[in-house]
């Protein structure tokens, strides 16, 4: 699948987004290995920490439904559903990304479908930490 189709489901599932508290609308979607798309939208809570990002709403979504092996996500967000900067993930959401995906595993923050940077999650969270079972 190509970089800017993800790019585009992320955009739709920014729509879905629930933040009376920050305004701030987050759409993500995570590619598996087997081929499928799942979205996540973030999801505010009064209580704030309760709050669920985007991003670990799309894997959550993924996992529970079998799939363990990812290729990329994309995600996008904005005030006010406003897409005007990149929204790279947060720090937790990173370390949940390091708990299924290869260091290899590729995190795309856009714009648009056209303008987007592209990372590593070796490059976004360096010597992550898993668990040796």
């Amino acid at each position: 699948m190509k970089n800017s189709e993800l790019i585009d489901i992320a955009i739709g599932a920014m729509k879905s987004s629930y933040a009376p508290y920050s305004k701030y609308n987050v759409g993500a979607a995570i590619l598996t290995k087997s081929g499928k798309v799942y979205t996540g939208c973030n999801i505010e809570n009064a209580s704030y920490s309760a709050t669920n990002c985007a991003e670990r709403t799309a894997i959550f979504k993924a996992v529970s439904d079998g799939e363990k092996g990812f290729r990329k996500i994309a995600i996008v967000g904005g005030k006010n559903g406003e897409i005007t900067n990149y929204a790279p993930p947060c720090g937790i959401c990173r370390q949940v990304l390091a708990e299924f995906c290869d260091n290899d595993f590729i995190v795309i923050t856009a714009k648009s479908s056209e303008e987007y940077i592209e990372y590593t999650l070796e490059e976004l969270l360096p010597n992550n930490f898993k668990l040796k079972i």
